[in-house]
């Protein structure tokens, strides 16, 4: 059985997860992360990992953490992703209306 340990930024305490193998990818451990810390259905924020020693922050989701590593993790917001025909209406709205300040603005 192998661990990796992580603690949130935010944290003073140190937890373990356990996984089989030599080595974790980055989106198995945000998802045992998420389910150990219980906000696993929350979509707002995503995870960020860093390891603890380098202070190398993994990025890409298939990037593969070894075992016995020591992570911090720090909660990121998620960019809005505008969906469906009444986001991009209230975008182009909010356009417009900043044009018509402009312009206002410069009379």
């Amino acid at each position: 059985m192998s661990h990796i340990y992580y603690k949130f930024q935010s944290s003073n305490d140190h937890d373990i997860v356990k996984f089989d193998g030599l080595s974790i990818s980055l989106t198995e451990l945000k998802s045992l992360i998420l389910a150990k810390s219980k906000v696993a259905g929350s979509t707002d924020f995503s995870l960020q990992i860093t390891n603890a020693q380098t202070k190398e922050v993994y990025k890409n989701d298939s990037d593969l953490i070894p075992k016995n590593t020591s992570v911090t993790v720090t909660r990121v917001p998620v960019p809005k992703v505008y969906k469906g025909e009444e986001d991009v209406e209230n975008v182009r709205k909010q356009i417009i209306h900043g044009l018509w300040c402009l312009m206002f603005v410069s009379i």
